[in-house]
């Protein structure tokens, strides 16, 4: 039996430099900030809201009955954001709070238990997604988060070049994997992390979590066949705008 309550947090904010007003773009109608929060909703968690610092991201969360929390406009990345949120949700030390990626409309709730049984293991800080792929584009696309972990499932590192390098023709390995943006942080533990400095892996490749490995904290690589559309551009959206009949399924279960 589990000794620890799972906490859902969606950061949502409204001026992306590269889709400004992403949370409230329509997907079947649907605000993609609705699809997160309902499918998430279907899921374990206790408790759930999404975290913002914008009234018109807020107008729309309370308008389909969910849950907001508004955070400071001046935090740095999702994560600051999920801190100052889970305070104000007031979850226990050992409890689990999972950072859900607002654009991530294909999120289900087997991803969401997958990451919460991490926690079954007293000794896991940190719990993140990563998916196996062969292929040679995405494995050279800087905007693929690669992950290399260690045989006990414990991440080694996170890059955007391809990792493994192979030298003098290695042989490939079976598969690379893709991190998907997804964390899972004991509460404690997200305490701590959002009081570091920024890390010079960190500013290096442009990864927050570079910044957790580089001061000694272990993160938990799951693996899932989980595929799901990030939206970072107005051109994503319309990739999964293509998948209507998948979002129509998922819309009725």
């Amino acid at each position: 039996m589990r000794n620890f309550n799972v906490f859902g947090i969606i950061p949502a904010r409204y001026a992306s430099t590269r889709f400004p007003g992403k949370p409230l773009a329509l997907i079947n109608g649907k605000p993609m900030v609705q699809w997160v929060y309902e499918r998430v909703q279907s899921s374990e968690v206790k408790g759930l809201a999404v975290a913002t610092d914008d009234d018109r991201i807020a107008e729309c969360v309370r308008g389909f009955g969910g849950e907001v929390v508004m955070t400071s406009p001046n935090h740095a990345s999702g994560t600051d954001r999920c801190g100052e949120a889970a305070q104000l949700m007031q979850p226990a030390d050992n409890d689990v709070v999972i950072n859900i990626q607002g654009d991530e409309p294909l999120i289900s709730p087997k991803e969401i238990h997958l990451l919460a049984s991490a926690f079954e293991d007293p000794s896991v800080q940190i719990a993140t997604l990563v998916n196996p792929f062969n292929d040679e584009k995405l494995l050279h696309d800087p905007n693929v988060v690669k992950v290399v972990k260690a045989k006990n499932g414990k991440v080694l590192y996170f890059s955007r070049l391809p990792i493994p390098y192979l030298r003098d023709g290695a042989t490939p390995p079976k598969n690379y994997y893709r991190h998907i943006g997804i964390y899972a942080y004991r509460y404690q533990v997200l305490k701590e992390i959002v009081q570091l400095p920024t890390s010079e892996l960190e500013n290096s490749e442009k990864l927050e979590q570079l910044r957790w490995l580089e001061n000694g904290y272990t993160i938990c690589a799951l693996e899932c066949d989980y595929q799901g559309i990030g939206v970072d551009t107005p051109e994503d959206l319309e990739k999964l705008r293509i998948k209507n009949d998948e979002l129509r399924m998922m819309n009725d279960e």
